[in-house]
């Protein structure tokens, strides 16, 4: 059939494909900048809630967010596969809003931790929603660079919660930081609201009034039936492991080696690597869907490349001797990074069908973080046996190594771009 006005060409989104982007963008930015501002304020916050006492309690503060995000991600998927997930994603920045000014208010360690934990429960619906609604406007050639650009949102976020130290160091305290950004969530959360009413996907959605309901259970069997998407399930998570270690220790470990503030700490840690990924993401989203007119693996190879940029940049970390050689394994860091998760929903479009593309992220997204929790969790607990950022380098490379023999035996379900 022709494209027509109510069957527009798919390889060629109009504005309004291109304005969901645009509306997303500020969610993705609060929602990572709420991650990074835990552990760029990290000083602060234990030297308020003494009670914390160990690196090992602080990194669960951080895990435990990690762990709840996990195991409600499938949840949050599978709801935005069977409703409209244009209302999940408002009722989760709606609820995001009110937990991180609830997370301003924690006076103990059991209250920030609860805190933490109702993060979780709103975040988990967010982004398996959102990138499924991204890729049902982008249908074609356009989904990579589509959902690099809804990426760069979360480097924003990264990199504008560097300044929580410098925050937390001023006479407002770190508890400021999250008063201001929950009430700023509550104003965006109007304004989505009003933004997404009528933007409908042009293709027919798995949504749509009448659309049979697929049960869990023959979810998670279409889901795992399909071999490519276990592959797709250990590159998700291998790779992030490391993206793991440097989001939330990063800035301990800067301030430590180098002797710095913790304002300057959390600067150094989050500014460079997010610089880094922004071009990383626009260039590998386009270079992906380039790459698609040749060959139905060309989101496949570009997420390896990224990948491979990993390694040299984790060993360089470990043994870096000055600041400047860090900040430079960090930019080469993000570049790779900026190539690998701008591609992580378009793979998985080309394996699953349209029905089961956000419950397949919420897994990914599931196990991914489980192995992320028990990390940053096992890191606090290595930094208090002293040992050095070298061997969670190592072993985070060898992790991204083995990710890219496995995301290259990934094959796609048919010759042609899904829909």
């Amino acid at each position: 059939m022709p494209a027509t006005a109510s069957h527009p060409n798919p390889s060629r989104p109009g504005a309004t494909a291109w304005m969901v982007v645009g509306l997303l963008w500020p969610v993705a930015l609060l929602n990572y900048l709420d991650r990074q501002l835990i552990s760029t304020m990290k000083k602060s916050i234990m030297a308020d809630l003494t009670d914390i006492h160990t690196e090992a309690r602080f990194g669960l503060l951080m895990a435990v967010f990690m762990w709840v995000y996990a195991v409600l991600s499938p949840v949050g998927g599978y709801m935005a596969d069977r409703f409209d997930r244009r209302r999940v994603v408002v009722g989760s920045l709606a609820v995001w809003s009110f937990v991180t000014w609830l997370t301003g208010q924690a006076h103990s360690f059991d209250q920030l931790l609860w805190a933490r934990a109702f993060m979780g429960v709103s975040e988990a619906f967010y982004m398996p929603a959102a990138l499924a609604l991204i890729a049902d406007f982008h249908a074609g050639t356009t989904r990579s660079r589509a959902i690099g650009w809804h990426q760069t949102g979360i480097y924003a976020g990264q990199a504008l919660g560097g300044i929580g130290g410098t925050i937390a160091d001023s006479a407002q305290g770190w508890r400021a930081a999250f008063v201001w950004f929950g009430l700023a969530g509550v104003l965006y959360s109007v304004v989505l609201a009003f933004g997404l009413v009528g933007r409908k996907p042009p293709a027919v959605a798995a949504t749509a009034p009448g659309t049979p309901r697929i049960g869990i259970p023959a979810a998670l069997a279409g889901l795992f039936g399909i071999g490519s998407f276990i592959l797709l399930i250990l590159h998700f998570t291998l790779p992030a492991m490391s993206g793991w270690m440097i989001r939330n220790w990063m800035p301990t470990y800067l301030g430590e080696i180098f002797h710095l503030k913790q304002g300057a700490a959390g600067f150094s840690a989050t500014l460079w690597i997010t610089l880094a990924c922004v071009p990383g993401a626009l260039v590998g989203g386009h270079l992906a869907d380039r790459w698609m007119r040749s060959t139905q693996r060309g989101r496949i190879l570009v997420s390896a490349v990224g990948v491979s940029l990993f390694i040299p940049a984790l060993f360089a970390l470990g043994y870096a001797p000055t600041l400047g050689i860090a900040i430079a394994a960090l930019v080469l860091f993000g570049i790779g990074w900026g190539f690998y998760d701008t591609n992580n929903m378009p793979i998985l479009c080309q394996i699953v069908p349209p029905e089961l593309r956000a419950t397949g992220y919420g897994i990914l997204n599931m196990v991914s973080i489980s192995f992320g929790a028990a990390l940053t969790w096992g890191l606090g607990a290595l930094r208090d046996q002293h040992v050095p950022i070298l061997a969670p380098c190592i072993g985070t490379a060898i992790a991204a190594a083995v990710s890219i023999a496995l995301v290259l035996a990934i094959r796609p379900r048919s010759p042609n771009p899904q829909p």
